[in-house]
């Protein structure tokens, strides 16, 4: 049975961090409980829960734009329908929604695109949210001497620091926030590489004091930021070192992983090397990969050994969604699973090439990835509405208008990859499985990249990933490194992070022909949310918009 992260949630007033959004509520929350400010941050217990704890509440989400994954038009959305993994062909009059979708996928874009301010606000709030619980801490008379409290402190800078590094890489030149005091004329911009080495900073001063365990496993610890999260974190950050230092990201990097250099105890090292160095620290932690592929997944998945960080999931216990399910199947086939569908977002005609369906050399990967052809459930077929004709799925009929095709409603290979919980909630959104944010096989595929951008052999590692799956060995190429990514991470939010660095994301592909921002790299970041540029004159605003 899953243990319930203990937090007990107070009424935040707003701060001065409304300065960044339009919305005067921007650190409002409604109030759960009848504890004042006084009286929720009185001792380091208080500030344990109702400060470092309550952090978790916002992780994940079940309403549009909130939570790193699991709900809508968010996060996730703008990393994934934005590529060439996944789309939302409109179906009739299913799936046009004020053309959202094709905007994304599209790459039309613009700053008054619709939830790309409600993305940047949330991010902001976790990252103000920490500054006031931080704040808190150094309020405390035994701030610098209580052990306790000096790493809940660290804690909440990692926090800060995930947070600022999922904003760097969405809208590239972004203020640094480190304070609620902060007048609205005083925030400022940083270079996306100022962010980058923020973030850098922040995840290796906190990294000692962080908690040294494994956080997706069941416990105190569970779903919290512990030392694994950073060192993610931190190699994640190491392998786009080229891309975030690139301020002009219209232009090709001035500076070469090889030639860059970080410290990591009293060492030096460049780029690659440190990728590399963070990987290799996973070694202490235990990790390995989950056999079979599909048991990180599970309903039960607080048990891998292979997930890093997650979102933990509880259908009784936690209000957090995973909609992509719910989302991608037809209805019919959500009937047959107790429940309803939408069924909208497919895989794309490339991926699904690259999977090698259809062939007699199909990844074994795909079926656990995605339905297609004639769906099964529970080992009894699915069928249509007429009970008679079986619901078949056609993953080749894609496009981003499917409107009046044979296929209309059946285009799409649909997501499989999270096994269907029998006990969840709200049409499968409230499920047991917990959502995969990090995983130590996207570990194992960074060192071998860092490693071949460094002049050395990685085929051991991806050889590594591949054997799981019964796949031969193959030279650690570039290519055959980012063709491994696309199948073994499909759907997990890294998609345009891959693209971006192997400079592929303006490429053309079904139903995406490249734009004249893509041709020139301004659509590898998003432009800043139009009405913060009215608020915030002194700001520029991003290159294409």
């Amino acid at each position: 049975m899953k243990k319930t992260i203990k937090i007990f949630a107070v009424a935040l007033l707003p701060i001065a961090a409304a300065a960044l959004s339009a919305c005067s509520n921007f650190l409002e929350e409604e109030a759960k409980g009848s504890l004042t400010e006084e009286e929720a941050y009185a001792t380091k217990t208080d500030i344990l829960n109702n400060g470092v704890l309550a952090m978790y509440n916002y992780i994940g989400g079940n309403s549009d734009s909130r939570g790193l994954q699991g709900t809508g038009r968010g996060v996730f959305d703008f990393n994934s329908l934005t590529t060439d993994e996944a789309i939302a062909p409109i179906r009739a009059s299913d799936w046009y929604d004020g053309g959202f979708w094709e905007t994304l996928f599209t790459h039309t874009w613009t700053p008054g695109t619709a939830s790309m301010k409600d993305m940047w606000d949330y991010l902001y709030q976790v990252v103000m949210l920490s500054n006031k619980f931080i704040e808190k801490i150094d309020a405390m008379p035994t701030a610098n001497t209580d052990i306790d409290l000096q790493k809940y402190r660290a804690e909440l800078r990692a926090i800060r620091a995930m947070y600022h590094f999922y904003i760097m890489d969405l809208f590239g030149n972004v203020p640094i926030m480190t304070s609620t005091k902060v007048k609205t004329e005083d925030i400022v911009q940083s270079k996306r590489s100022e962010v980058f080495h923020f973030c850098v900073n922040e995840l290796q001063d906190a990294f000692p004091l962080l908690i040294p365990d494994k956080s997706n496993h069941l416990g105190p610890n569970y779903g919290r930021v512990t030392r694994p999260v950073a060192l993610f974190l931190l190699a994640k950050l190491m392998l786009n070192a080229e891309v975030y230092c690139n301020d002009n990201w219209t232009n090709a990097p001035v500076l070469k992983g090889e030639d860059m250099k970080f410290t990591i105890d009293d060492k030096t090292y460049n780029a690659w090397e440190a990728c590399i160095n963070y990987c290799d620290q996973f070694k202490g932690y235990g990790y390995q990969l989950e056999r079979p592929f599909s048991s990180n997944f599970a309903v039960t998945n607080e048990f891998s050994e292979e997930n890093i960080f997650v979102i933990p999931m509880d259908p009784v216990r936690y209000s957090n969604w995973y909609i992509y399910l719910f989302r991608s199947r037809h209805s019919c086939h959500g009937a047959a699973l107790g429940g309803s569908s939408e069924n909208g977002m497919c895989a794309t005609v490339e991926l699904v090439k690259a999977f090698g369906y259809d062939t007699d050399n199909v990844d074994p990967r795909f079926y656990q990835t995605f339905y297609a052809d004639e769906v099964f459930e529970n080992g009894k077929q699915v069928f249509l509405d007429d009970g008679v004709t079986p619901l078949v799925y056609y993953p080749w009929d894609v496009d981003m208008d499917i409107t009046g095709t044979v296929h209309e409603k059946t285009a799409g290979a649909r997501l499989h990859k999270y096994v269907p919980d029998p006990n969840a909630n709200a049409d499968g959104r409230a499920c047991n499985n917990d959502i995969v944010l990090f995983r130590y096989a996207d570990v194992l595929l960074m060192k071998a990249e860092a490693k071949v951008r460094n002049g050395q052999d990685g085929s051991d590692e991806l050889f590594m990933v591949r054997d799981r799956v019964g796949l031969p060995k193959v030279t650690a190429t570039l290519d055959n490194i980012l063709h491994e990514r696309y199948l073994e991470l499909a759907w997990e939010g890294w998609r345009r992070n891959d693209m971006i660095r192997f400079g592929i994301f303006g490429d053309e592909y079904t139903a995406h022909t490249p734009t004249d921002n893509d041709l020139s790299g301004a659509t590898t970041v998003f432009p800043i949310p139009g009405d913060l540029m009215t608020m915030h004159p002194t700001w520029k605003q991003n290159p294409g918009y």
